[in-house]
């Protein structure tokens, strides 16, 4: 592993953690600036796209005060570095407090593509885009093998 590949999985594990801890600081820190080449980007699984660090930072201060607990497993994860640009995808596994509060909880899974981009403070984030995985396509998929 790269010394760039080690550095991008280990800001892309601190978003999951600042996610899990509701940590806004961490997140802050973890996204890019807006800068002259465009604005950071974010599709929450369901959401329309959200563009600029101030409204994509305002999503997730607005999940992290409505989640009483969440903890993500990341599985399949894969990281391509092209120069200032690093792409990561994976799955997340994800375990959520329920509806009914902290006595039941709830599981999903979501793909995701992370984009980072170099900056002078380290690798950070310029995208972030997650998709629902429905439940059986694993076991369809699986079928047509």
């Amino acid at each position: 592993m790269s010394v760039d590949t080690a550095a991008v999985e280990t800001v892309n594990q601190a978003f999951y953690t600042a996610i899990e801890t509701g940590d806004l600081d961490k997140m802050t820190e973890i996204w890019a600036e807006d800068t002259l080449q465009g604005q950071v980007t974010c599709v929450h699984p369901g959401w329309s796209l959200l563009a600029g660090r101030a409204e994509v930072l305002r999503s997730w201060a607005l999940i992290m005060a409505n989640t009483t607990y969440i903890q993500f497993v990341l599985t399949d994860v894969k990281t391509s570095i092209l120069g200032d640009v690093a792409v990561l995808t994976c799955v997340e596994n994800i375990l959520t407090a329920g509806d009914e509060g902290e006595a039941s909880f709830a599981a999903g899974k979501v793909v995701a593509s992370n984009v980072y981009i170099r900056t002078p403070d380290g690798w950070r984030m310029w995208m972030h885009h997650g998709s629902p995985v429905l439940q059986g396509d694993e076991e369809e998929e699986e079928g047509e093998l």
